[in-house]
């Protein structure tokens, strides 16, 4: 299923307006029906005592990209929010960037259900460090 260019410049503006993607200095990387991939690099303010990136940053880039593949399969005037995620960390966040791809597993008109998956990258080393699976709400248009 491809994707409308309205539905992606809505991703993309709001994108725009979250102040936390900013500040994790997060991009869009892709940007296709069902999927969404985020990136962002580990910064000395995202990281935690032990030097890796911290567990809220892993959680932020997951839960905005399994977001953002919620919104791309919703109508034009849907908005979604998150009703629940489960998060296993499974590695330190050690690298240069993060990377988080989210995918829609199952839509609905009342829920959707997410997946994202984060890689850690060092060089070109890529190394899962999240699993996360989770329930969007989307509110539809009237």
């Amino acid at each position: 299923m491809s994707l409308s260019e309205p539905i992606r410049q809505k991703i993309k503006d709001s994108f725009a307006k979250q102040a936390m993607m900013a500040t994790f200095g997060a991009e869009l990387a892709d940007i296709d029906a069902g999927q969404i991939t985020i990136r962002a690099p580990i910064l000395p303010t995202c990281s935690q005592q032990h030097g890796f990136g911290h567990a809220a940053l892993t959680f932020g880039l997951g839960d905005s990209a399994a977001g953002y593949a919620a919104l791309s399969v919703m109508p034009q005037g849907a908005e979604v929010l998150t009703s629940e995620m489960k998060i296993h960390l499974l590695a330190p966040a050690q690298g240069d960037r993060l990377e988080a791809i989210g995918k829609v597993i199952k839509p609905g008109r009342r829920l959707v259900i997410v997946q994202a998956e984060v890689f850690a990258i060092l060089a070109e080393q890529r190394t899962q460090i999240a699993l996360m699976t989770g329930t969007m709400v989307p509110s539809l248009p009237k």
